[in-house]
């Protein structure tokens, strides 16, 4: 208990008995140091995490083995088809196509609004009214149009070849040059805000190519190297228009997704996709050639902000057995695909170039397009900023959808349906775990003895691997048969329940908590100080990276914890049930807009130190104090910004009490952010009738619990602590 002594020290406490749980529950005999009992937990999830990757491997393989040939099977592909366009964020629709071409085989065409895609022909023009034999080859995101050397391999065999330029790996523009300059590859930069706003990097790539199809007026015929397999591979899924597909390199079964680069990160996707079934609606000939294309580029990111992940080389048995499973689905009637080894060219190529030029591996025949490195660079900046650019408008768009959708029903009779549906939205950015929970098995231990109240270590079971963890204060003064309230006092980013009690001044945890949990338990109030497992730098963001192609996210696991812990603390006989309210900062914070929004037995929330004009928090290039310019690559959450804005979630806690604590200094937002999105939370309250139930308080201080007009909000909302 490291982290604790100095508790004993200022507390002047009375020496410690033997251990004792807390009446009517076990001993809790582990003596584990808080630190290790946090990588626990962390550990504990991701276990979870794997088996329940392996259950929903194991369940998609038996889905898609089900549908008979015929109607059956194009029914489910069709539904299918609309499930990954969900994953992908492809649903804006696509401007007018529109091809231009200029001097040097350059390429451009129309995709949305202001967002053009640019690349290089190789081989005849292909005839307006007659594009067979037209490809369209898709590159690794570090090998420029110029240098692909699979286009290059199927322009010698005679095809006529667009290859278009991909978001690449570099970090020239991540970042805005008036602002601050990240470390994050340019394909993270584009992930992120994208991600927020249920859009992704792979679906505006995807897009890119299916645009180009559309100009080409023909069907889609799809090549992918490297890094490009991923969306060639994708697009070909994507359109029943596809009559060939080509992948050399990187298609696979991808089971350590979370260790690839942060761009390949799908919310739910692993539930229905993985490369055997994409493959499988590709249907028609799909070649599969293993070693040919070179491994994508990913060389590990420097330290900073950038999210770690490499690209991995699926083995040739992955490959062999990921088309083996996708042989294996009952409907498949095209068994003229081939996996090759080698030269797939040669297979597609034979039918339709007529002739071979042979050509040997460190000589290919046709030769790469020559272009300058400015010109290069100019058109990788314009490939981002236009992307940059489409993203940040869709902030204001999602803000109107949103007045439009739930503001304008607030207080109204439609506003019970429509919090329902907002409720779910926001479930749908988080992801809910299943909802059969272990039984909570409560251990505790005393672990403290101040003056006034005695502190319990508690353990609760949530699901297989996963449990509840934190410090119980029962102020010594309870009288039989009395029920009093709780405080649920919770800490901020890689915190330990410790540090919300600690009263010691020389203790990190004291700047900013100021012994919050220890100075309500001094006033009467029981408190619960829960550990969340945001703690461990890179191994709890990593949990963020296994959960959301499993539709789940890191708070989809705190709020399970936060249920279970919520229904036990209301099943103790001094702790009146209908008095439970949360109170966090920073991080805990975060929880405080999540887990009380849909954790009902939450009385009341107090959000410190975090309340925000979030999605722009997290999507905006124009402020420094933007998560686009922190390490904290795990802080994007699935389209929020359509579902469900930091006052979007303070009405799914209305009509209970909610509050805001913010100081001037603190540097995680602005005034100006607070301000306008608490405005909207004023008035919904108003509009609800219960206008007294919300309020926000401004002192001049830092990031820190202040615990003046809290307290007294606590005291107004909840009762005095004694009756």
């Amino acid at each position: 208990m490291k982290r604790l002594f100095p508790l004993l020290v200022l507390f002047v406490a009375v020496s410690l008995r033997a251990e004792e749980p807390l009446p009517g529950t076990a001993l809790l005999d582990s003596q584990l140091p808080p630190e290790a009992r946090s990588d626990a937990m962390v550990a504990g999830i991701g276990k979870w995490l794997h088996r329940e990757a392996d259950r929903q491997t194991a369940d998609r393989h038996q889905r898609w083995a089900t549908p008979a040939r015929g109607d059956e099977w194009d029914k489910f592909a069709a539904e299918m088809r609309k499930e990954l366009a969900i994953v992908l964020g492809t649903e804006t629709n696509r401007a007018a196509p529109l091809l231009e071409r200029s001097e040097g085989g350059r390429v451009r065409w129309t995709v949305f609004e202001g967002v053009y895609g640019e690349g290089v022909a190789y081989g005849p023009e292909p005839k307006v009214d007659d594009v067979i034999g037209a490809l369209i080859v898709v590159p690794d995101t570090n090998e420029t149009p110029e240098e692909c050397l699979l286009a290059r391999r199927l322009a010698a065999q005679g095809f006529s070849v667009i290859v278009p330029v991909l978001i690449d790996r570099g970090s020239e523009f991540a970042g805005n040059e008036a602002v601050k300059m990240t470390n994050e590859s340019n394909r993270e930069w584009i992930y992120r805000q994208s991600f927020e706003m249920g859009r992704t990097l792979l679906g505006y790539e995807v897009q890119k190519v299916l645009a180009l199809a559309d100009a080409l007026k023909g069907d889609l015929q799809v090549a992918g190297s490297g890094d490009g397999v991923a969306i060639a591979l994708r697009a070909a899924a994507l359109s029943p228009r596809c009559k060939l597909a080509l992948l050399s390199g990187g298609f696979g079964a991808h089971r350590a997704y979370e260790q690839e680069p942060i761009d390949r990160n799908l919310f739910g996707a692993w539930k229905d996709f993985g490369d055997a079934e994409l493959g499988a609606l590709v249907g028609l000939p799909l070649y599969v050639e293993y070693g040919r294309g070179a491994p994508p580029k990913t060389p590990a990111p420097l330290p900073g902000q950038a999210a770690p992940g490499v690209a991995i080389q699926p083995s040739r048995t992955e490959v062999q057995n990921e088309m083996l499973r996708r042989d294996g689905y009952g409907w498949n009637k095209y068994n003229d695909h081939t996996v090759v080894l080698e030269n797939a060219v040669d297979k597609i190529s034979e039918p339709m170039a007529g002739v071979k030029v042979p050509w040997g591996p460190n000589e290919p025949p046709v030769p790469a397009r020559l272009v300058s490195p400015e010109f290069a660079r100019e058109r990788q900046r314009r490939a981002v900023r236009e992307l940059e650019q489409f993203t940040q408008r869709l902030v204001p768009q999602a803000e109107r959808q949103r007045n439009s959708d739930i503001w304008a029903k607030v207080g109204t009779p439609e506003w019970p349906v429509t919090r329902a549906v907002l409720k779910e939205r926001l479930w749908a950015s988080i992801g809910k775990l299943p909802a059969d929970r272990l039984p909570s098995n409560a251990r505790t231990r005393r672990i403290l003895d101040a003056p006034k109240w005695t502190a319990y270590e508690v353990m609760l079971d949530v699901m297989p691997d996963v449990f509840a963890w934190g410090y119980l204060l029962v102020p010594k003064d309870l009288q039989p048969g009395e029920r009093r309230p709780v405080v649920v006092c919770q800490h901020g980013l890689e915190g330990l329940p410790g540090d919300t009690v600690t009263q010691d001044p020389k203790e990190k945890g004291f700047v900013y908590y100021q012994g919050f949990a220890a100075q309500l338990a001094d006033l009467g109030y029981i408190t619960y100080a829960p550990h969340n497992p945001y703690r461990g730098h890179d191994s709890f963001r990593v949990l963020q990276r296994q959960a959301n192609p499993l539709g789940l996210s890191l708070f989809s696991f705190i709020i399970a914890q936060h249920d279970v812990t919520t229904a036990w603390l209301a099943g103790l006989p001094f702790v009146d049930p209908k008095r439970i309210g949360f109170y966090g900062l920073s991080y805990g914070g975060k929880t405080a807009m999540r887990v009380p929004a849909l954790v009902d037995r939450y009385a009341l929330s107090i959000c410190s130190g975090d309340f925000n004009e979030w999605i722009r928090k997290n999507v905006s290039v124009e402020e420094r104090i933007s998560y686009m310019f922190t390490g904290e690559y795990e802080m994007f959450e699935w389209n929020l910004g359509w579902n469900a804005n930091y006052a979007e979630m303070a009405m799914l806690i209305a009509p209970r009490p909610f509050m805001v604590e913010r100081g001037h200094k603190d540097g995680v937002g602005t005034d100006e952010w607070v301000g306008y999105e608490y405005a909207k939370v004023q008035r919904g309250y108003l509009r609800l009738g219960v206008p007294e139930r919300t309020t926000i308080e401004w002192f001049d201080g830092p990031h820190m619990i202040n615990g003046k007009g809290t307290f007294e909000f606590l005291r107004r909302h909840l009762g005095p602590a004694q009756r």
